[in-house]
């Protein structure tokens, strides 16, 4: 996978996120890794304002690891309804306490390749939990991620896996989380699907988008 920035323009666009989000983070309400866990398996196709209100009365239930392995898998559905998918979101938690007991001693592990051997984690949901929950190095593609990366040029693939090895490579690996949350949060507030402000983007000269709109003014 072919990078379109030099190493100046790399720099530029970290240096951008990082003056611009000090100190990114997920929006995600969490007290605890298995908290955050729990909460990145349900902002999946939902958005993180639903995430925040369905777990602020969840956390307040389940207090622990044992508390969701012995949950109720009918009663859960219709706590978490409300983030859509939630059969499928009720079996991955419940199985995913139910094997941290068995597995990892009731405590969350914190390496990718532990991670992903629990029920419906997967790369994205265990960077999150590796960056926000235990401050690990890591970058997590969510729509945010794999739309900006192209766009600039970092990338150009629709593969989540593909574009985390791609951008792992081409940023240190001191930089991984802050471009990371830096990337949803520019996502957010500047480089949208739709109606992205380019007319306020900090790094609109490096960008390599063909589609992007009129030029800053000087």
């Amino acid at each position: 996978m072919t990078c379109k920035l030099n190493k100046d323009e790399i720099d530029a666009v970290a240096a951008y996120l990082r003056q611009r989000y000090p100190q990114p983070k997920t929006a995600l309400q969490f007290s605890n890794p298995f908290e955050l866990l729990v909460a990145t398996i349900l902002s999946a196709q939902c958005t993180d304002k639903r995430v925040n209100i369905v777990v602020k009365t969840l956390f307040e239930r389940y207090k622990s690891v044992e508390d969701y392995a012995a949950a109720e898998p009918a009663a859960f559905e219709e706590e978490i309804k409300s983030t859509g998918f939630y059969k499928n979101k009720t079996k991955m938690i419940i199985g995913a306490a139910k094997a941290i007991l068995s597995d990892f001693n009731g405590v969350v592990p914190a390496t990718m390749e532990e991670l992903v051997t629990l029920p419906g984690v997967g790369r994205k949901t265990a960077s999150v939990v590796l960056a926000a929950a235990f401050g690990v190095p890591a970058i997590a593609v969510d729509t945010h991620v794999l739309r900006i990366s192209n766009r600039l040029g970092l990338v150009n693939s629709k593969d989540p896996e593909k574009i985390e090895a791609a951008l792992c490579a081409i940023f240190d690996r001191d930089k991984w989380i802050g471009v990371s949350f830096g990337l949803v949060l520019f996502g957010r507030e500047i480089c949208s699907a739709k109606k992205p402000l380019c007319d306020k983007c900090g790094i609109y000269s490096v960008c390599k988008w063909p589609e992007k709109k009129t030029p800053l003014p000087t």
